[in-house]
């Protein structure tokens, strides 16, 4: 079961629960009531749907968890006033976080802009989280951009523009052995959209141990254990089955509206063929005679996406299995402080 709880829900300081009651919330549930929170930095366009599709997702893979979702924001973030206005009824400052540090964090990517990760507003910000994350939750997620600022911050490791947008949906061979890629077979699919890569054997020698590859994206899943266990994710399991047609509409758009040199390329291994055939027609006339008022023009909505996101199934057993590690190394700490206390209690 997944709940999300906002700030209009208040629960008392942790300061003024009775030892009686902290105590059993410590050691009494043995790990089957968990935290998560989600920082979501995804531009305003997406945010809502960047909601929906974790916490779909958290819900499909809790089974018999009771998992408690928040959700945070960075102030730093660029956003409108009404996007800010709205996100103050159902999100958490990231103040919050070291009030009550959840069992895990997912933090998202977004749309990157400057050219280099450390010239972004939000870089400060970004990274001190992540080291927070990694000294006081059980395991972190970083996904995309999230992804490669974590290792950059944390090692240098800088990531390399891709020849072509990465976009579409790709099979990804699982070449490590941990329980995070349990039940997924060797190869299983999943959606990216990315302007930039890592090169595999700069995370090794930094330690990082790779999952998951493949030929036509590079490393996807990759891991770091030291205490916290640390996620790296470049794609983006969460999507919905229409996520990849979403942003290619809207990069299709900023082409009409001259905000890009070139339209977009299909997603890959996503559309059908009659929708692939059409698409491409309104291309081609987009090329002939871009204009912002050709959008109403564009294939009407029920020939885009996938119609069924065939990645739902592994995505849904990928974070079953992070669900479970989160709740053994929950588990294991309130093992160890239960033995501490009885051990200064004589």
């Amino acid at each position: 079961m997944l709940t999300l709880e906002t700030p209009s829900a208040t629960w008392p300081a942790l300061s003024s629960i009775p030892d009686r009651r902290r105590r059993a919330g410590l050691v009494g549930d043995r790990g089957k009531r968990l935290d998560i929170g989600l920082v979501n930095n995804m531009p305003d366009a997406a945010l809502s749907s960047t909601e929906r599709q974790f916490a779909r997702l958290l819900q499909t893979a809790s089974e018999e968890f009771d998992i408690t979702l928040r959700l945070y924001g960075l102030d730093e973030v660029a956003r409108s006033p009404q996007t800010r206005a709205s996100m103050q009824r159902t999100y958490y400052a990231t103040d919050h976080l070291r009030l009550s540090p959840p069992d895990a964090l997912i933090i998202t990517g977004t749309e990157p802009h400057a050219s280099a990760l450390v010239d972004e507003p939000y870089w400060s910000a970004l990274t001190a989280l992540i080291d927070w994350a990694g000294e006081c939750t059980n395991s972190m997620l970083l996904s995309c951009l999230a992804a490669h600022a974590g290792v950059l911050h944390l090692n240098g490791i800088e990531r390399r523009p891709m020849a072509a947008k990465c976009s579409g949906v790709f099979a990804l061979d699982v070449v490590g052995e941990h329980r995070l890629v349990a039940g997924l077979g060797g190869r299983y699919p999943v959606p990216h959209s990315r302007l930039n890569g890592l090169d595999e054997g700069a995370l090794e020698r930094a330690g990082y141990r790779v999952l998951t590859r493949s030929p036509e994206v590079g490393v996807d899943v990759f891991i770091r254990e030291r205490g916290c266990l640390a996620v790296f994710v470049q794609g983006h399991p969460e999507y919905d089955d229409s996520s990849l047609a979403r942003e290619y509409r809207r990069d299709m758009a900023r082409f009409l509206r001259g905000e890009r040199a070139s339209p977009p390329d299909l997603p890959r291994n996503y559309y059908g063929p009659a929708t692939a055939i059409a698409l491409k027609g309104f291309e081609a006339r987009a090329m002939r005679e871009p204009s912002p008022d050709l959008m109403a023009d564009f294939p009407a909505g029920d020939t885009l996406g996938a119609g069924e996101a065939p990645w739902r199934d592994s995505a849904v057993q990928f974070y079953r299995n992070w669900v479970r590690l989160i709740a053994e190394r929950k588990s294991e700490r309130q093992a160890q402080a239960a033995f501490a206390v009885r051990r200064s209690s004589g």
